[in-house]
């Protein structure tokens, strides 16, 4: 890598850095703002007499994320790598609503997707232990998918059997006009939401109701029992990102990437 382009990659990805930290510190207040503007732009008394004013604003920070997306791409080793990363296709959907809203009008609307690049905050101010909390959740629910995949499907088998008995057991003077209806009531009445739209009258249907509100707080520990079995905490993580793969989760004194091999800046460099 060119030392530019390494110079410029510090700045942009490693928030470990002086650089970096001053970089994501501004990245981060320009996204402040920007979802500011967009959400006093949905007043409609402040945006009839503002709007050519938010609309400026607008343009402003669409041309700047624009600048920084490029620079991104330019200052990786595998730009495809990046432009289909989680980060990448965010901080794309961060501009494209506004050159999308000049070609077809509206779209302003979308731009709120901005606040998702505040993610970016867990690189900040030393918060490597939170995003390497977040890595082992992570962790956890792949290493849970199988278990997760039965819980659902039981939650799933038992919504379409309650659903069908209490269509059968209320009928349509009772609200249920249709099976489907019907297992809409028994979601509802699983997680305890109780729109009270659709509700039963009968003595049999409102025991088999309160079986399903039972049924469903036996069910919210489930979950949670689940992914905390498999949950192991990282100690030691950095959060330095490696050029070539983007990837994060290194040991603090790792001087290679043990995702691609790719070789990481010197720890605390910059």
């Amino acid at each position: 890598m060119a030392r530019w382009r390494r110079t410029l990659y510090e700045t942009i990805f490693e928030a470990e850095t002086r650089a970096g930290k001053t970089f994501d510190v501004l990245l981060l207040v320009a996204i402040v703002l920007s979802v500011l503007v967009v959400i006093l732009e949905s007043v409609n008394s402040l945006d009839a007499r503002f709007a050519v004013q938010f609309d400026a604003v607008e343009w402003a920070f669409t041309l700047l994320f624009t600048i920084e997306y490029a620079l991104r791409i330019v200052s990786v080793d595998r730009p495809l790598r990046y432009i289909f990363s989680f980060f990448g296709i965010v901080d794309l959907l961060s501009i494209l609503p506004m050159y999308l809203a000049a070609i077809f009008g509206h779209g302003h609307e979308v731009m709120v997707i901005r606040s998702l690049r505040l993610l970016r905050m867990f690189r900040l101010f030393g918060m490597g232990r939170m995003l390497s909390e977040g890595s082992a959740l992570a962790r956890a629910v792949l290493a849970s998918r199988d278990k997760i995949v039965v819980f659902l499907s039981v939650v799933l088998i038992a919504v379409v059997i309650v659903g069908a008995a209490i269509y059968a057991i209320e009928g349509e003077d009772s609200g249920f006009t249709s099976i489907p209806e019907a297992m809409y009531w028994a979601v509802v009445t699983m997680t305890t939401v109780g729109y009270g739209d659709i509700a039963p009258e009968t003595w049999f249907g409102k025991f088999l109701a309160s079986v399903m509100m039972v049924l469903g707080y036996s069910l919210i520990v489930v979950p949670t029992g689940i992914v905390t079995t498999e949950v192991v905490r990282a100690h030691g993580v950095s959060t330095r990102t490696c050029s070539g793969c983007l990837k994060v989760g290194h040991d603090a004194d790792a001087l290679h990437c043990k995702f691609c091999g790719g070789k990481l800046s010197e720890p605390g460099t910059g």
